[in-house]
């Protein structure tokens, strides 16, 4: 009798974990469905951008929400949107491509301005033609569910605007390269001197860097009365590469002792080293 109470006790007890089970399943919240948003811009007519024009309107993009739905309904978390912007035939793949985010907003405006600036980027050659592509990325929390809307296509041209005022010459100095910190009034370091490749780009191709250590850009050597340097905390930079501003703090060099390639870009108001 003892044995079929505990028999009884036991398939009661199995009988509820199995009614709680499937009761957890069917509670489960799955993502159903979405509809990929619906991209519309003000004008996909060819478009020249003039720096004398920069403060007028320029292109508007809007865009449908993607509406989400779950098992239990309409989604109510918000969404994360990215307008990707690239040159036709790169797939949005290439890594100088443009995404902008926005955070439940349906449309954007630009300003002549701003969207060179946003084109600036890409690093492609102004006053020139180019042929861009436009998207919205939408995701759900952690960049979830994404779903994409369809490519807008515009022929675009930029204009030169370079975020700081373009030096004649470019030098590095500091504890990081080989000459270390120059001195005031110290004659030129010609192998310490950047190579100006276009109107707002200067290169060094190969110079040995230490690693770990402090740096700083200036426009004359031995002159310490200008000088670029990181835009936040001293040597709280991004070693590999980041913004820089006139009379910025100590740059830190990579953790890595080697011969870098060094760019420093006007126009995007940053530099790298590979």
């Amino acid at each position: 009798m003892k044995h079929t109470r505990i028999i009884i006790l036991f398939a009661l007890s199995l009988a509820g974990f199995l009614m709680t089970s499937c009761d957890k399943v069917e509670d489960k919240v799955t993502l159903t469905g979405s509809t990929p948003p619906q991209l519309t811009v003000s004008s996909s007519s060819d478009l020249v951008l003039q720096k004398a024009r920069e403060n007028y309107s320029s292109l508007q993009f809007s865009w449908t929400n993607p509406n989400y739905t779950y098992s239990n309904g309409v989604n109510t978390q918000d969404v994360n949107y990215l307008l990707q912007i690239d040159t036709t035939g790169s797939n949005f793949s290439n890594p100088k491509s443009v995404n902008l985010g926005f955070v439940k907003e349906l449309s954007t405006a630009f300003t002549v301005k701003e969207l060179n600036t946003a084109l600036s980027g890409m690093e492609l050659k102004d006053f020139v033609s180019h042929a861009f592509e436009f998207r919205i990325k939408a995701t759900l929390f952690g960049g979830s569910a994404p779903v994409y809307s369809n490519v807008v296509k515009i022929n675009i041209t930029t204009y030169l605007d370079v975020v700081y005022p373009v030096p004649d010459k470019l030098y590095i100095t500091g504890a990081a390269t080989p000459g270390n910190w120059m001195g005031g009034g110290d004659a030129e370091l010609v192998a310490q001197r950047f190579n100006k490749v276009n109107a707002y780009t200067f290169v060094i191709e190969s110079l040995n860097i230490n690693a770990s250590s402090g740096y700083l850009f200036v426009p004359v050597y031995g002159d310490w009365s200008h000088k670029y340097g990181f835009t936040g905390s001293a040597q709280g930079n991004n070693p590999a590469g980041d913004t820089f501003k006139p009379e910025g703090n100590d740059f830190v060099s990579p953790a890595t002792a080697k011969a870098y390639k060094i760019t420093v870009n006007f126009k995007t108001g940053k530099f790298s080293f590979e």
